[in-house]
């Protein structure tokens, strides 16, 4: 079985002392865990399927659905996919909504309509412009495009219900507003992506 290639989201002292100085309450709770390794999918077109897979299921359903697709269909590459049926896709574990999102974005790469690596090009906002112009793409599942595989340095999801939850725990809060959020997420700028990986460690304690 050809396993997808992943590597570990890159980030050093520079971004932990700076998150540090700017938050002593994510600071101590940094201490306290030391360095949390992220795993990041670099290929764009299976890191985007892992994200639509993740979409509203728990991490280990998510890890189940990835493994037997990998063993059902092969390589998670639009050529492979594009040649396997919305069925076969769907067997997998996932819903057909999900399912056909997959094999379409496949095909739409695969005949030359969209290209997927020009995305490395764009600036964040952009990105998401362009994905969730996709049929069955939202902010989020772009957003998290952006830290599992781009590596983006600034992305704080308000739609990851981890990362919200993460937040909630470490700053003792029994509820937390858009606004509450955004406070925060000013606060850990220009390195949010790591603050987002100690919130997504947090959560889930």
């Amino acid at each position: 079985m050809n396993r997808v290639v992943t590597k570990f989201y890159e980030y050093g002292q520079k971004e932990i002392v700076y998150l540090k100085k700017k938050d002593s309450v994510l600071g101590s709770a940094i201490d306290q865990l030391g360095k949390v390794e992220r795993e990041v999918i670099p290929d764009l077109y299976s890191a985007l399927v892992y994200a639509i897979v993740g979409q509203l299921v728990s991490v280990k359903a998510v890890h189940t659905i990835w493994d037997r697709m990998q063993a059902k269909l092969g390589e998670i590459t639009p050529e492979n996919i594009a040649r396997h049926s919305a069925d076969d896709i769907q067997k997998c574990g996932m819903t057909m909504k999900k399912a056909v999102c997959i094999q379409s974005i496949a095909q739409t790469i695969t005949a030359g309509k969209w290209d997927i690596e020009a995305l490395r090009l764009l600036n964040d906002d952009e990105v998401i412009r362009q994905l969730t112009m996709l049929n069955g793409i939202g902010r989020w599942t772009a957003e998290m495009l952006l830290i599992n595989s781009m590596e983006r340095r600034d992305v704080v999801s308000w739609g990851d219900i981890a990362i919200r939850r993460g937040m909630m725990k470490l700053y003792n809060l029994s509820d937390l507003s858009k606004a509450e959020f955004e406070q925060y997420r000013r606060r850990y700028s220009p390195f949010g992506s790591v603050a987002s990986i100690y919130l997504w460690a947090i959560s889930f304690e």
